[in-house]
């Protein structure tokens, strides 16, 4: 399956949840938003994105990439974590995960990881 432009179905009643997550961005999401958003890395992100049952924090349909930001809730939900992960890459997402603090205090280091897996899906 290819990853460019594929549709992921996703629950419409998460649309009202995404808005209100993208209204009540964290100070991680919006470090890593201001860095990628407007195509700055060649490819375009949204943010909270629907897909299947779930929301993905960043996503780029163009790559069919996905970047979660994992702050202290993430750090007890590993097995649903990763559940969530396997059954949106059957539809063929890649994901990158980074910490709360790693996006707050390695943003370069994050960005040139983020650049590197754009270039993978692009090639």
């Amino acid at each position: 399956m290819s990853k460019r432009n594929v549709i992921i179905p996703y629950n419409p009643e998460l649309k009202v949840k995404a808005r209100i997550l993208r209204k009540n961005t964290t100070l991680p999401e919006v470090i890593l938003w201001q860095s990628i958003k407007n195509n700055v890395l060649g490819v375009q992100f949204h943010r909270q994105v629907p897909m299947l049952k779930y929301i993905v924090d960043f996503y780029c349909h163009e790559i069919g990439l996905a970047i979660e930001i994992d702050g202290g809730s993430h750090d007890h939900q590993f097995l649903y974590d990763a559940k969530r992960q396997g059954e949106i890459e059957k539809y063929g997402v890649t994901f990158l995960r980074f910490t709360n603090q790693e996006v707050k205090s390695e943003i370069q280091e994050v960005l040139m990881a983020i650049e590197f897996r754009i270039k993978e899906l692009v090639e």
